[in-house]
């Protein structure tokens, strides 16, 4: 066991054989009761010694988005405002680079508690400290329901967001107590988490907390306006069975599973009629968040910190087998490129020869979601930060022989360092391991130097509009100048237009 005091109290952690781990380290008080849909508000200092050695609850979600193993799925709960630290078990001299991780899913799934998420790889291989945080999803994170306010009863808005930069306030507190250095912060996430990435990017309050930060396929413009915020609060209202006029004392005083179904049917409701579109997201309400993000990164309103960001080239692939949500059939397709403008539709057809065969099909619903908005981040922030861009080409043989290829979120396990784990070796059973292995060394040199020094290896040219250098990250890996130049421009200014 191993004590560390912090701002508000002392820690007890596990010391393992190379790691030291602190386990749902409280960063803000718990949001219930009162301060259910509150911002977050600052922890009640404890007395004693506090255990950090177990998981407490992930964010209030369906169960099955808290799976942490085959069999086993966390407890899931209102009082979710917790982090994790990891480090290495060896003293250092000076102050490790900090990674700050911020898991995906959706904005409505996840959790920190994932064993692939647990940094201990990384943190050893690379001598730093590694945080992971929960934060609220769905219904409590990302519905605005700021308009059903009452003197009484205040309801903020951006509650997701505003956890992540507490929970980063936090880390500027307290991580030299672990070994960590305030002062050398890196973002990184991944889906969903790298869309936060993305959005702290263009958040005020984060100014100052973080130094560098990486996006991993993230949705970048997923950032709903407040038009549309209250619309659809309203229907998750009605899904409720409250009214206007009760629903401060309703969502104070239902049941939280209640809550989360009212807002999970609403956020159905919403995909279906608009594939490729979200709406529990984070608000520009001209306030917490004054622009989206996209446009405040484009326009240099954004923090211009060196960013890593990128998608996997099958990143749709996952979609079609495990969840219907994304725009991957000529259908949902038509649906969702009709609502872009009069000739979007016909424009990115004529870029993606063989449509609307269902394998390219696939590709053009992954481009939309992920590349195309990515590749608008990456110019916009170009002219004003160091920029670097990346593809994730490579899968082992088993996966591409399914179908899968490089797939959403297949990034992870290279990345955390899993291709050692029993999924990473079962993954190679037919062959790939070394080069899986290679790409693994290759993800976590460039993630590390980029942690440490503000750039990758120097293997990786910036990216900048005239040149747009890109790692194409493979076995073996290459820099390509503007891949896909065609789809490029075919995609080129195309926005996701208001939900209904």
């Amino acid at each position: 066991m191993v004590e560390v005091t912090t701002a508000d109290g002392v820690v007890r952690g596990h010391r393992g054989r190379r790691t030291l781990r602190w386990r749902s380290i409280p960063y803000a008080a718990a949001p219930i009761d009162d301060l259910r849909f509150r911002a977050p508000q600052p922890v009640t200092p404890w007395a004693g010694v506090r255990d950090a050695t177990r998981f407490g609850l992930a964010a209030m979600q369906h169960r099955t988005g808290a799976r942490i193993g085959p069999r086993n799925v966390q407890p899931t709960g209102e009082d979710c405002l917790t982090l994790n630290v990891t480090a290495p078990v060896t003293p250092s001299s000076t102050p490790r680079p900090v990674l700050v991780f911020i898991h995906g899913g959706a904005y409505v799934i996840g959790t920190s508690a994932l064993s692939l998420y647990s940094g201990a790889r990384l943190a050893e291989r690379g001598d730093v400290i590694v945080v992971s945080m929960n934060y609220r999803l769905g219904a409590f994170g990302y519905v605005d329901f700021s308009e059903f306010s009452t003197p009484g009863r205040p309801l903020d808005s951006n509650l997701g967001l505003r956890d992540q930069v507490a929970a980063l306030r936090w880390v500027r507190r307290n991580i030299a107590a672990f070994g960590g250095d305030p002062d050398n912060v890196t973002i990184f996430g991944e889906s969903a988490g790298a869309h936060a990435v993305v959005s702290l990017l263009a958040t005020p309050a984060a100014a100052g907390l973080f130094h560098r930060g990486i996006a991993q396929s993230a949705p970048a413009d997923w950032a709903v306006d407040a038009d549309e915020a209250r619309i659809f609060a309203r229907r998750c209202l009605e899904n409720l069975g409250a009214t206007t006029q009760d629903a401060a004392e309703a969502l104070t005083t239902a049941g939280a599973n209640d809550i989360r179904k009212a807002v999970d049917r609403a956020i159905a409701a919403a995909l279906s009629r608009q594939p490729g579109s979200f709406p529990a997201a984070p608000v520009v309400d001209g306030d917490y968040l004054p622009r989206a993000p996209i446009d405040a990164i484009a326009e240099g309103s954004a923090h211009a910190v060196p960013l890593i960001i990128g998608t996997n080239r099958d990143e749709a692939t996952l979609f079609t087998r495990f969840d219907r949500t994304l725009p991957t059939t000529p259908e949902q397709l038509h649906r969702a490129l009709a609502r872009c403008g009069d000739d979007v539709e016909f424009r990115v057809v004529a870029a993606y020869p063989g449509y609307p065969a269902a394998r390219v099909a696939v590709r053009m619903g992954g481009d939309f979601v992920f590349w195309r908005p990515t590749v608008a981040v990456a110019q916009g922030h170009s002219r004003h930060a160091p920029t670097y861009v990346y593809r994730f080409d490579y899968a082992p043989r088993a996966v591409r022989l399914s179908g899968f290829g490089a797939t959403h979120a297949f990034d992870l396990i290279p990345v955390f360092g899993g291709v050692d784990s029993p999924i990473g070796r079962s993954l190679t059973l037919a062959g790939g391991y070394r080069g899986f292995l290679s790409v693994q060394r290759e993800f976590q040199d460039h993630w590390l130097t980029f942690a440490r020094t503000g750039t990758p290896r120097d293997t990786w040219p910036a990216y900048t509009e005239q040149h747009r250098n890109t790692r194409i990250i493979d076995h073996p890996s290459r820099v390509e100048i503007d891949p896909d130049h065609t789809k490029r421009l075919a995609w080129e200014g195309i926005k996701v237009p208001a939900l209904d």
